[in-house]
């Protein structure tokens, strides 16, 4: 018999976090070895989280929680920490999953190195819902065929990372598909430049910061005389983040390297 994945999870109490912690202590395959969270240091992860006890103890550090043995961290944290995270669980040769979003793409080619020259596998999503990878994946394919696109990123009001995580790997990717051409050059506008979104990738990107979103991320491809709108919509629970995140964790100790996005796991 197979013995079960050993993880290590960063911001264990968090929103995305605490759902996560309960489907891997329900996984035959999972076994939970290690949890971050700065504010419940030394706590049962079970109480912290205001259940029974869980019998793994929170780490203030993710140092701290690597002391164990693990075969896959995973972290759920926040943007200034995040590399630094994954920079000291590849140090120790673990396989690491990236749900965190705020980093870019020179964070990732650090990432990415750091990764290939320990020989593990890095899974980095901006989403791991089902449903935002299949954005990615039908957008990436619309963006072979349209050369005019661009993204427009939706939050919540107290969102401080622009643009979310899943707006910066669309566009990224879209990127690489093709640069997209634009009606007017931006040194050739009419007005402040800054009205046309920013560059990101090569694509250019409206971040829109509002009371009442969650999250939401839409592409728009235009011809002319006709346009193609694809938009994600996440709601307010992080179950959909779960078994996208579970699913790139048994699957990050096969791959050597940085894969980016859940749908190049499920299509690439």
């Amino acid at each position: 018999m197979t013995e079960p994945l050993r993880i290590v999870v960063a911001g264990a109490t968090g929103w995305v976090g605490r759902s996560l912690v309960a489907a891997i202590v329900n996984a035959p395959d999972l076994r939970l070895v290690g949890a971050v969270a700065r504010g419940a240091a030394g706590r049962d992860l079970g109480e912290a989280l205001g259940g029974a006890g869980a019998g793994v103890t929170v780490s203030a550090t993710v140092e701290e929680a690597l002391a164990t043995p693990a075969d896959v961290f995973i972290d759920y944290t926040k943007p200034h920490v995040v590399k630094g995270h994954v920079l000291a669980a590849l140090g120790r040769g673990v396989a690491a999953v990236v749900g965190t979003s705020g980093l870019n793409a020179a964070d990732y080619a650090e990432i990415e190195a750091a990764a290939a020259a320990r020989g593990v596998g890095v899974v980095a999503a901006g989403n791991f819902s089902l449903t935002a990878a299949l954005l990615q994946h039908f957008a990436l394919i619309a963006a072979r065929h349209v050369p005019n696109f661009e993204v427009i990123d939706y939050a919540g009001a107290k969102k401080p990372d622009v643009p979310s995580g899943t707006a910066t790997e669309l566009a990224e990717r879209l990127g690489r598909v093709q640069e997209p051409a634009l009606g007017v050059p931006l040194d050739a506008l009419r007005g402040p430049v800054a009205t046309r979104g920013a560059a990101v990738g090569g694509v250019q990107v409206h971040s829109l910061r509002l009371p009442g979103f969650v999250l939401s991320c839409e592409a728009v491809f235009g011809l002319a005389g006709e346009r193609l709108s694809l938009r994600h919509d996440a709601g307010e629970s992080a179950e959909p983040y779960v078994a996208g995140t579970l699913l790139a964790a048994r699957r990050a100790p096969t791959v050597t390297g940085l894969v980016r996005g859940l749908d190049t796991l499920l299509f690439g």
